[in-house]
């Protein structure tokens, strides 16, 4: 049945983890069966969008238990799009880990711990069940938390005890909040909430409860005031690990509030302000951050937080547009994030150093790696018409509509100051006169390398960077996508007759 392609994904990244755990020792057999699966999950994954989008939302009972009952599995198109997302990223951040990750570290279970976290990745898009939804956050938490820690470095150490410790307290509210929530339905299935929800006579309980998810999810988001723990932590391990952080970690806390927002949650004006409040002090802080870092990774760990500003922004706005805005960023920002974190990795493979003021010369040694980093940075930045622009001309629009306008200064500050930081990132790196600095003892800089590694460090940047054009240059497919998933969101009535069926 085509219902049960919904749970290919997460089989896949299973038996993906399970047989890599018995060649702990092959590190090469461990690459080629990553690298091989990552593009069967690609795949896999295309198939599952292909389905859902011809065919409608897919669901599937857990244990044949039938919703609300069991433990459903939904593919809905904003699923769908997700997981196949994940598999992009997955398939260029492997292949980028063949060529980059340490061989000691490949001996202790880096790969295997990998696909581990894309099974949790894929099982929290998928999930139709709350509680559910917290299981997958916690495979999430333990498996970023090893590749975090994998080397044993002082600075790994560090920052996996902030990055850990946040993240715990997240999952406690989030758990606190999930237990409130069945105590006042007596339901844990995400359909079945959103109509029990609605009925309740209490408004003011509710809103509690609702603050109590968006904490925990805005912890796991690096939302306002919370995200310190981000940049602590997302520079501390290899470049691999931080592009799977950076693309794919923190937009789980993300999907996991435009879920509860739209379908459990729906239509408090109390709430939606909070949201644009939270939104507009994350642009604003998280640009402020970046403005005053050296390091060119934490530059790009704080403007993880400033740009999911602006999803969180469309949320909060509440509107058709908006949201297909929301959508649209968060695509492009899944693609191009990825592919920032695995640019610094080829930057300190070049250079043997991560710090702005040490670099330089890179245009006039290696002039084609540097135009092609153009197209990410660019991307970032909103140049039309490239994938960063559409949605923020999407959310500035709807802005306008509601006569919000520090919510525009917002959107236009966040985009000046990065424009302003990539513009410093590409006279510093890249025009400016290079010093010689003194090399690291066994580094292999990238000229040193054999062909096959350079592919393979080289190759998953362009891939993205592919990917990247395509957002922009056929931006109205992805707004065709992006509008639908809205429209999704808003009229939720299809998504709870999918799951629950003959139960409603």
């Amino acid at each position: 049945m085509i219902q049960h392609l919904v749970l290919y994904p997460i089989l896949i990244q299973v038996f993906l983890a399970v047989v890599l755990l018995f060649c702990w020792r092959r590190v090469h057999l461990q690459k080629v069966i990553s690298v091989v699966g990552s593009f069967l999950s690609l795949g896999i994954a295309i198939w599952l969008f292909i389905n859902t989008w011809n065919q409608g939302t897919l669901t599937i009972q857990a244990g044949n238990w039938e919703a609300p009952f069991g433990i459903s599995f939904v593919s809905d198109t904003f699923a769908a799009t997700l997981v196949l997302l994940t598999a992009i990223s997955g398939l260029a951040v492997s292949v980028f880990s063949v060529g980059t990750i340490l061989p000691a570290r490949l001996k202790f279970g880096y790969l295997p711990i990998f696909h581990f976290l894309l099974l949790g990745l894929n099982g929290a898009f998928l999930t139709g069940d709350i509680f559910n939804l917290y299981v997958w956050f916690e495979v999430i938490i333990i498996s970023s938390f090893v590749l975090i820690t994998l080397g044993g470095e002082k600075a790994q150490l560090e920052g996996a005890l902030k990055y850990f410790t946040l993240n715990i307290f997240a999952s406690m509210i989030f758990l606190t909040a999930v237990a409130v929530l069945y105590g006042l339905t007596g339901s844990l299935n995400m359909a079945d909430l959103s109509i029990k929800v609605a009925a309740i006579e209490n408004r003011g309980l509710v809103e509690v409860t609702a603050i109590l998810f968006l904490i925990g999810f805005g912890i796991k988001s690096a939302l306002f005031p919370l995200y310190f723990w981000l940049p602590a932590s997302y520079h501390t391990p290899p470049p691999a690990v931080s592009a799977i952080f950076g693309g794919l970690l923190t937009k789980v806390g993300v999907y996991a509030l435009i879920r509860v927002f739209t379908l459990i949650f729906v239509g408090d004006v109390f709430l939606e302000n909070v949201i644009l409040t939270i939104a507009g002090l994350t642009l604003i802080s998280g640009a402020i951050g970046a403005l005053v870092q050296n390091n060119i990774v934490k530059i790009f760990s704080y403007l993880i937080i400033c740009h999911i500003g602006y999803v969180i922004l469309g949320l909060g706005l509440a509107s058709e547009l908006a949201i297909a805005g929301a959508i649209f960023y968060l695509i492009h920002d899944i693609i191009v994030k990825t592919n920032l974190f695995m640019i610094s990795g080829l930057i300190y493979r070049i250079k043997g150093t991560f710090s702005i003021r040490d670099l330089g010369g890179l245009y006039a040694k290696y002039p084609l790696l540097s135009l092609l980093m153009v197209i990410p940075f660019f991307s970032l930045v909103g140049i039309p018409p490239l994938s960063g622009f559409w949605p923020k001309l999407a959310l500035i629009t709807e802005s306008f509509k509601v006569d919000n306008y520090w919510l525009i200064a917002a959107v236009l500050f966040a985009t000046f100051i990065t424009f302003y930081l990539i513009a410093k990132i590409w006279s510093e790196v890249f025009w400016k006169e290079g010093k010689i600095l003194p090399k690291l003892h066994n580094f292999r800089y990238f000229e040193k390398l054999k062909l096959e590694k350079k592919i393979q460090i080289v190759g998953p940047i362009v891939f993205l960077a592919l990917v990247s054009l395509y957002i922009g240059f056929c931006a109205e497919n992805i707004q065709q996508l992006a509008l639908r998933v809205a429209k999704e969101l808003l009229n939720n009535q299809h998504y709870i007759q999918a799951v629950l069926g003959n139960q409603l």
